[in-house]
């Protein structure tokens, strides 16, 4: 098809090309597009869909600390966000580990040489954050020339990835996350969405990507959260944006609720009621269907256990009642997203159980036992799912109507990041390092 749209090219008839000349046309434009198709961007939580499918035709399968690794490189502080890739820098976000520096950080991504770092927010008397979390666990978004930056209340920015230099900071969007900062923010078209959901006056947020100015903002109905303890008010979930009939929905599951916002007002479209609270696994979208996690529910003042919920997204109000088509809540997990391939939903609870789901119909197709416990979202890469345990041990399986393992490999440190593929390779933070795997 190259060819034939080259060689027919309308030429000036006072200026013949010789076929050396037409062929060498031929082999720049072969390598240029053979250098589009071969890189890929990865710009979000989960990648630029924000669905777990990374766009590799191939993925690697075989590695450990020493073998198969292209680069590695220290990483100052600790961070828990995953990298985000725009060409040929990878960005990470880090912090001090007691939350009084918050740190930026690029890399190249051919050679894992740090090109960049800077100090963006620092914090006199941080908040207190849980144990195993990290100041830095919010994964920033990346697009063409801009990087953005989420810390929750310690801080949100827009930094130049040609010149390094911030555009805008915002550093007063209060939030007492109770146990540090999770969520991470969202790209939509002119807008970069945050949430800041902790015990008091949780909210949503729309901000100008170009300026940081506010251009929507909605709170959490106070007439149901003045009501609960402030413990159950808090929530760590990054959302979606879906498109149904002729709206633009934020799917965003909040501790109690998940509420669908029009995302250019910011106007509460529909609400499910789930009750109780710190939802971290972002929601997803497939064939029609919303699925959003519930957080802990509670039985006897315990968290008991997580619900999955699919949804017809095309209601008005509450349409708990109406437009739930499914339920399952038998090792649902709390932190880890699950990833749909064909049809099929994967999920991996926290304490490594691998939960294979019609996802129209929420039936089991089988269950899977894994070794340890999982924070990191599972990913489909080069026609496998990828799930990596805390204790960095990956399971490689062949998606499919049984448990098939095609490959275990440990890296050998603590891993709470979403693993990034492009270019065929694997980018891998860890507590200490990023990884570069082939």
């Amino acid at each position: 098809m190259l060819f034939i749209y080259l060689t027919n090219v309308e030429l000036k008839p006072t200026k013949m090309y010789k076929p050396g000349i037409l062929l060498i046309v031929i082999i720049l434009a072969l390598n240029s597009c053979s250098k589009t198709k071969n890189h890929q961007n990865w710009t979000m939580f989960r990648g630029s869909e924000m669905n777990g499918h990374a766009q590799v035709e191939n993925a690697p399968t075989t590695w450990s600390k020493t073998n198969n690794i292209v680069w590695k490189a220290p990483v100052k502080g600790l961070g828990y966000s995953s990298p985000v890739v725009y060409d040929e820098q990878v960005w990470l976000t880090s912090a001090a580990k007691d939350g009084k520096e918050f740190y930026v950080l690029c890399f190249d991504l051919n050679s894992g040489e740090l090109i960049h770092e800077q100090t963006i927010f620092t914090s006199e008397n941080p908040q207190r954050i849980h144990s195993t979390n990290s100041y830095a666990t919010p994964t920033p978004c990346i697009e063409k020339d801009r990087l953005y930056v989420h810390f929750g209340h310690f801080g949100t920015a827009c930094i130049n990835t040609n010149n390094f230099e911030v555009i805008w900071k915002r550093e007063d969007m209060p939030c007492e996350h109770m146990q540090g900062p999770a969520s991470s923010p969202i790209l939509y078209k002119d807008k970069l969405i945050v949430h800041l959901e902790g015990t008091e006056d949780p909210y949503v947020a729309a901000l100008d990507k170009e300026t940081g100015e506010t251009l929507w903002k909605s709170i959490r109905p106070s007439e149901v959260y003045d009501k609960l303890e402030p413990v159950y008010r808090k929530s760590y979930q990054t959302p979606i944006v879906i498109q149904t009939g002729d709206k633009e929905l934020l799917i965003s599951n909040a501790s109690y609720f998940c509420f669908a916002h029009d995302v250019n007002t910011g106007e509460v479209i529909w609400t499910v009621e789930y009750g109780d609270d710190s939802t971290v696994s972002q929601p997803l979208y497939w064939n029609g269907l919303v699925y959003v996690n519930s957080g802990w529910l509670f039985e006897d003042n315990k968290p008991f256990w997580t619900r999955q919920y699919a949804v017809d997204p095309t209601g008005k109000g509450d349409v708990t009642n109406s437009h739930v088509k499914w339920t399952f809540e038998e090792d649902v997990p709390q932190i880890p997203t699950p990833v749909i391939v064909d049809g099929k939903m994967y999920m991996v609870h926290d304490r490594g159980m691998v939960t294979c789901l019609d996802a129209l119909t929420g039936e089991v197709i089988w269950t899977e036992k894994l070794k340890g416990n999982f924070n990191s979202s599972p990913v489909y890469a080069g026609g496998n799912i990828y799930f990596i345990n805390v204790k960095g041990v990956c399971t490689i399986i062949q998606p499919g109507d049984s448990f098939q393992k095609v490959a275990e490999n440990d890296i050998g440190e603590t891993v709470k990041a979403v693993p990034v593929f492009v270019n065929d390779k694997m980018i891998l933070r860890t507590d200490k390092n990023l990884y570069s795997i082939r």
